[in-house]
């Protein structure tokens, strides 16, 4: 599926619920289904500044896609890296860096975080399109 497929799917998900704290949950949900992050990758160098809880988020190039994976010490911040790892987890770099996040103001995540939590959001999607740069200059050397 491409990141606008996977965006609008995630749409469509939230949009069946009808309050916030459903949506809380749902995103709990997200989190607990989240491939556990090998130790080794749980460094100092893998976590994301920025973030009020602790995130580590680690990719690696397969074949011509980035794969993800990340964690958190904190059950809902799981659920949003859970979420966006589901959008950008085994896309091309070229796709993640030309993609917009247009899908979490219409699922409305931003406005219901706290201020420090919706800065930890802006964190982690930049982390993921740094990683995509550094995986995109492994494809073109």
């Amino acid at each position: 599926m491409t990141i606008k497929e996977i965006q609008e799917e995630i749409i469509d998900e939230f949009s069946m619920f009808d309050d916030w704290m459903e949506r809380y949950e749902y995103i709990i949900e997200l989190g607990k289904s989240l491939p556990i992050i090998d130790n080794q990758y749980k460094l100092d160098e893998n976590l994301i500044k920025g973030c009020q809880s602790k995130v580590w988020m680690f990719s690696e190039l397969e074949k011509d896609t980035v794969k993800f994976t990340a964690d958190s010490d904190a059950i809902l911040t799981k659920g949003i890296v859970a979420l966006l790892l589901r959008v950008y987890s085994g896309q091309k770099p070229s796709d993640i860096l030309s993609s917009d996040t247009d899908f979490l103001d219409k699922i409305g995540l931003k406005e219901h975080l706290s201020p420090t939590r919706a800065n930890g959001l802006v964190s982690m999607i930049k982390q993921i399109k740094m990683y995509a740069i550094a995986q995109q200059s492994k494809l073109t050397t």
